[in-house]
């Protein structure tokens, strides 16, 4: 397939170009030129030219934590839930993710590893680029709504059970570096290519310090599940600010982090050193009464998921598209919102060829317009979602 998508404004992971084209073959960006350009060129029928109008084109979106979608997630052990979210991720605009996993039973651990592993390969929608642990080797102490049976010590056994379950696909995994024998599980951990992130945690300074000693330089939903700033303890969250090679996660649903708090981490963190994130639960976007999550009911009230029986907060309704107009509403630019949904996500995961409309990478593309609705979503060639209005063009 060729495909011309052109007079957009091309956000391509890093900056934004006003009155651009972006030319796309089979699974491959092929070139990115302006309009004028455009209008020098002739292409042959073979070639779908699609005039967006002066709408935004910009890389499909990556969500790196994520637990479910639309009555479907990770907590039902089964490929074909993994494959629905998959699809329906791919129609709001997600090409890539990472199906997160809550810390369970070691059976269901692995049953749940092998499902998604099963499932690589056979999406028809965004792509599986690996598998996201969180937890078990967590702080009891901060659980959020993780459940305390399922929390473990650092077990280095347990741990390659876990690798050898999913055949190299675990891509990272969220731990409290404070735990005793965390140094020898993020060697290993590094060793395997997976990247430690810091969170539910109640790490002290010295302990973050020592984790980034080791290897651990991203956080797990910043601000959230981790020890807060004090002038004689700086915390997991003083750690991530105050150290420059710390990247971190981050809910932009207004409700996890309050919206100020953005202004604060934008003066703080390189636009680089933020990803956007979802961490959004299995009845995201479904509809109906009795929702649960990691087995429990939850409700959605006020713009997240509560536990029903305790009012806590269970986690995030936010979708990638949505997270990204509220990161604008924040005060990002743009096309920093955009770097934070797909070009950082993409590097820090080591994603090759994925976050960013450059000529030899994937075809991973997406067109919205001001007001962030999605018109188009191409998925390494393959059109996932093409609105009415876009195909008439």
């Amino acid at each position: 397939m060729q495909l011309c998508l052109h007079n957009g404004k091309v956000l391509n992971g890093i900056s934004e170009m006003d009155s651009c084209a972006v030319l796309i073959q089979d699974s491959k960006i092929v070139d990115v030129f302006s309009e004028e350009r455009f209008k020098q060129k002739s292409f042959d029928d073979e070639v779908r030219v699609i005039d967006v109008h002066g709408a935004y084109i910009a890389p499909g979106l990556i969500d790196t934590h994520i637990h479910g979608f639309k009555g479907h997630g990770t907590d039902e052990c089964t490929t074909e839930n993994i494959l629905q979210m998959s699809y329906d991720l791919g129609q709001y605009g997600v090409t890539a993710f990472n199906p997160t996993m809550y810390p369970a039973d070691e059976g269901v651990m692995i049953a749940s590893i092998k499902a998604i592993v099963a499932a690589m390969g056979r999406e028809n929608g965004a792509k599986i680029m690996g598998i996201h642990l969180e937890g078990p080797f967590i702080s009891p102490n901060k659980l959020g709504v993780q459940r305390p049976e399922t929390v473990k010590a650092v077990d280095i056994d347990l741990m390659e059970r876990l690798w050898n379950a999913s055949e190299g696909h675990i891509v990272n995994m969220t731990v409290a570096p404070e735990l005793k024998g965390m140094r020898r599980l993020a060697l290993y951990c590094i060793d395997k290519g997976i990247v430690l992130q810091a969170g539910h945690t109640d790490a002290a300074y010295s302990n973050m310090v020592e984790g980034m000693q080791a290897g651990i330089f991203h956080a797990t939903h910043f601000f959230n599940a981790m020890s807060q700033m004090h002038h004689r303890n700086p915390g997991a969250v003083g750690a991530v600010l105050i150290h420059p090679e710390m990247s971190c996660e981050i809910i932009a649903d207004g409700v996890h982090v309050h919206p100020d708090l953005f202004k604060l981490l934008q003066k703080d963190k390189s636009s680089d050193q933020i990803v956007l994130v979802t961490d959004a639960l299995k009845p995201t976007e479904q509809e109906g009464e009795h929702l649960t999550a990691n087995g429990e009911e939850v409700i959605l009230e006020g713009g997240c998921f509560h536990r029903k029986a305790d009012g806590v907060i269970a986690g995030s309704s936010l979708t990638m598209i949505r997270g990204v107009k509220n990161l604008v509403h924040f005060g990002f630019p743009v096309a920093d919102a955009v770097k934070c949904a797909t070009a950082n996500p993409a590097r820090i995961m080591g994603y090759r060829k994925k976050g960013m409309l450059v000529p030899g990478f994937d075809s991973d593309v997406i067109v919205f317009d001001k007001h962030f609705n999605l018109q188009f979503v191409l998925a390494q060639g393959k059109p996932l979602l093409i609105t009415r209005e876009l195909e008439a063009r």
